[in-house]
């Protein structure tokens, strides 16, 4: 795929016209799907997907375009050159781009992550075998995702990596589930297993009869999959160079004011963890780490190539949203969460957040799935659905009380248009006194 997408390129390269400059973003994947429903297999099968993005640029003026690629060149090479002579058309009735930004030094790469997958048979096999009786719902996800950038300045860059990604629900009753997942580069079945082990001891408590508590304040833990929802409210428009400029960012305080969270919590985005290519679009190269947040006060933003122009400052993101968030480990042992949450809530997972007041970095949402009430360090009850509402400020600051020691790898299952690349690594949240509203 690679020598294809170079071949695609030298070839385009030739079509450039004097004062033009030529820049193709490609993407692809290779990758199987199984759908499971009552743990049995209702759909399987596989994905072979090429796209091509092309931007020609003269001057401050440029027209950009995609195919979808058969994978043949004599059928992918006249269609490109249509769309070339299109985007050459159009661009002359196109006004100019005062952010228009890309790379012109040679910064040309190639990556390939290191992963271990089983065979789809293999991994068939082990989810049967771990999932037995459980009325299970779930779709697995695993192969190849690639991704490509050439210029006609004679810069290449390819990224590849393979990964898999095992997401499942464990169905109890009406609304009453468990949800779960595993994800990551490295197959395991003996991981898997435990997993599965996990959401069948969760699920028993899940049949329990269900608790409904009061509107007030209650100590919580969140767990990974619930602290992920918090940090997408806090990185919608946080950590963007763009919306801190312009007053958009929720977290306004932290910039202006010098608010901080808790010393323990430290953001980065990790563009060397390997799962995203390390380069944009526009062919900038991307740090292997960025401090987003260090020791509770705000650092570095996150700048994409029009911001870049902009502002005057260097690019090093492909986008200004978070795409590889790794959040810093605690002291917490994960063995003893229930004991240190005591007596309050053990949140597996929140859904349908938002903003309640975005210049407060306030948010609500409702509690999802496996939320259990805990008393004295044993779990009692599954609570039925409740609101919460809350600042990020005293949920990561003022009152939380630790972060496990142990992190969750947790990969995107996103597959609109193609399998996501991003992710994220945190740990569990002990935080005392969220805000319950009903």
């Amino acid at each position: 795929m690679q020598d294809y997408f170079f071949t695609l390129a030298d070839a385009l390269q030739t079509q450039v016209q004097g004062g033009e400059t030529l820049l193709l973003s490609f993407d692809g994947e290779d990758s199987d799907f199984i759908r499971f429903n009552q743990s049995r297999v209702r759909q399987a099968g596989s994905v072979t997907r090429r796209s091509l993005a092309l931007d020609l640029i003269a001057a401050d003026r440029h027209a950009a375009g995609r195919a979808e690629l058969a994978g043949r060149l004599e059928q992918d090479l006249p269609l490109l050159g249509y769309l070339l002579e299109g985007l050459r058309a159009q661009r002359a009735h196109l006004p100019a781009d005062p952010y228009l930004n890309f790379a012109t030094d040679d910064t040309s790469s190639e990556t390939r992550v290191e992963s271990e997958l089983p065979e789809r048979a293999a991994a068939l096999d082990a989810i049967m075998e771990a999932s037995g009786a459980l009325d299970l719902v779930g779709i697995y996800a695993a192969g190849a995702v690639h991704a490509g950038f050439a210029n006609s300045l004679g810069q290449r860059n390819w990224h590849a990596c393979e990964s898999f990604n095992f997401d499942w629900s464990c169905f109890h009753a009406t609304d009453k589930a468990v949800k779960s997942d595993y994800a990551g580069l490295y197959w395991d079945p003996d991981e898997l297993q435990a997993r599965m082990q996990h959401a069948q001891a969760d699920l028993e408590i899940v049949r329990r009869p269900p608790k409904t508590i009061d509107a007030g304040r209650y100590r919580v833990y969140l767990a990974p999959r619930a602290l992920q929802e918090v940090l997408a409210m806090m990185a919608w428009g946080g950590f963007g160079l763009k919306s801190q400029r312009t007053g958009q960012s929720p977290l306004n305080r932290m910039l202006a004011d010098g608010v901080r969270l808790d010393p323990t919590v430290d953001l980065s985005e990790r563009h060397d963890r390997g799962l995203e290519p390390p380069f944009t679009s526009e062919g900038f190269a991307k740090p292997e780490r960025i401090d987003l947040v260090a020791n509770g006060a705000l650092g570095h933003s996150l700048v994409d190539a029009r911001s870049a122009r902009e502002y005057d400052i260097g690019v090093n993101a492909a986008s200004e949203w978070p795409a590889s968030l790794d959040m810093a480990p605690g002291s917490l042992v994960m063995g003893n969460v229930l004991d240190a949450l005591d007596t309050g809530l053990y949140i597996n997972n929140m859904w349908y957040l938002n903003f309640s007041d975005r210049n407060q970095a306030r948010i609500t949402g409702m509690t999802r799935f496996a939320c259990f009430w805990v008393e004295s360090g044993k779990p009692q009850a599954p609570v039925n659905v409740m609101r919460f509402d809350d600042s990020i400020y005293r949920m990561l600051g003022e009152n939380l009380l630790g972060l496990t020691s142990e992190r969750e790898l947790l990969l995107d299952n996103g597959t609109y248009c193609g399998r996501s690349s991003k992710s994220v690594e945190l740990p569990g949240a002990l935080i005392d006194g969220l805000n319950f509203t009903l």
